[in-house]
């Protein structure tokens, strides 16, 4: 029997271990919006399992943060799921990459609707004189801890703000929002009444008074462990979070939640204007519309086959399964922007032309 030399031993040894390592995970980075944790978490799970050869990275904020880690600071993101949907066409559209002349997107498809409503639990004051028509007085008084999340950086921000504009004309009383808002924060946020439209102005320095009985919060999901502890009375959040927790939860009239499509043009009647720009290249207006999610591939995502993979997996059985279990269904068969713009693996498996 002919002998091996001891460098081709060594050569056969390193062929057979490189043969046995663990092959190294494609890491697919997704950037969501905070009240997506818990069932992003489980379809993480799921792809996972499904895909062992895909390292999924999760990162959850505020959704106008997660247009910024795209547009402001560059980060290479595979898929970008935000709460807002209108924040994709007015940043990620309007805005070009570096170097190129091409914009982060030019699609996206609407993921799911939600509603808002408020959470509190049995602790928070005045939890047994609360109604869906007194709501707005008991969270006025000073004595209740109100949370609220920062309309600079969270969909939801915004969105809690129109809220107490567009009920002025549902409960018939011009003070609502003045009311609440009233000595709160070190520099006013206004409401400008123009008839058939009301603007609400947000200044670029936005500080609760010493004495406030607001917390301010950059996300709506940092809001949940001051109510968990007590800290805070009640928040508004998105019903999906408040069910998937297990808040106490009072529901809004649809005329109000910003989740029903019928009431769309009632809702359009409030915008929110920010008086600063986060935006290096653009100047947001946020319009009250329908509550709808938004979810794409940027163009410069490092990985983009398996970001259309994720999203197959999200709108299959599994993935449709995954959402309604956390009272949170997908908008299926889906709808979109620009979908003509699909790519192909996307087009072909959502049917779309």
């Amino acid at each position: 029997m002919k002998k091996l030399s001891i460098g081709l031993l060594i050569l056969e040894l390193l062929v057979l271990l490189t043969a046995c390592a663990p092959k190294e995970k494609i890491p697919l980075v997704v950037c969501a919006a905070g009240s997506l944790i818990q069932p992003f978490s489980y379809l993480e799970r799921a792809f996972e399992e499904k895909y062992p050869d895909i390292d999924v990275q999760m990162e959850f904020h505020g959704s106008i943060q997660v247009m910024r880690h795209v547009t402001d600071l560059h980060e290479e993101i595979d898929v970008v799921a935000t709460a807002d949907q209108a924040l994709i066409p007015m940043l990620m559209y309007e805005v070009n990459r570096p170097g190129t002349d091409k914009p982060y997107t030019d699609w996206f498809l609407s993921m799911a609707t939600n509603r808002l409503a408020i959470a509190y639990t049995q602790e928070s004051k005045y939890a047994n004189e609360i109604t869906s028509d007194n709501w707005w007085e008991i969270l006025s008084r000073q004595d209740v801890k109100v949370g609220l999340s920062d309309p600079r950086f969270d969909a939801l921000g915004y969105r809690q703000l129109m809220i107490f504009a567009l009920a002025q004309d549902a409960y018939g009383n011009d003070d609502i929002f003045h009311t609440f808002i009233n000595q709160q924060f070190s520099k006013e946020i206004r409401l400008v009444d123009m008839g058939d439209l009301q603007i609400i102005r947000v200044p670029e320095i936005l500080e609760t008074t010493k004495d406030s009985h607001i917390m301010l919060r950059g996300s709506s999901i940092a809001l949940i462990s001051l109510l968990e502890a007590g800290e805070i009375d009640y928040a508004f959040e998105y019903e999906s979070v408040i069910k998937q927790l297990g808040f106490e939860m009072l529901s809004l009239p649809p005329t109000l939640n910003l989740g029903e499509e019928e009431f769309a043009d009632a809702y359009g009647k409030v915008t929110i204007q920010m008086d600063f720009k986060r935006f290096k290249t653009v100047d947001p207006v946020f319009r009250g519309e329908q509550i709808k999610y938004g979810l794409t591939i940027p163009s410069n995502a490092p990985h983009p086959e398996e970001a259309a993979l994720f999203i197959r997996f999200l709108y299959s059985q599994e993935g449709q399964s995954i959402f309604m279990q956390n009272a949170h269904p997908l908008i299926y068969p889906p709808t979109g922007d620009q979908l003509q713009n699909l790519p192909d693996e996307l087009r072909d498996f959502l049917s779309l032309k």
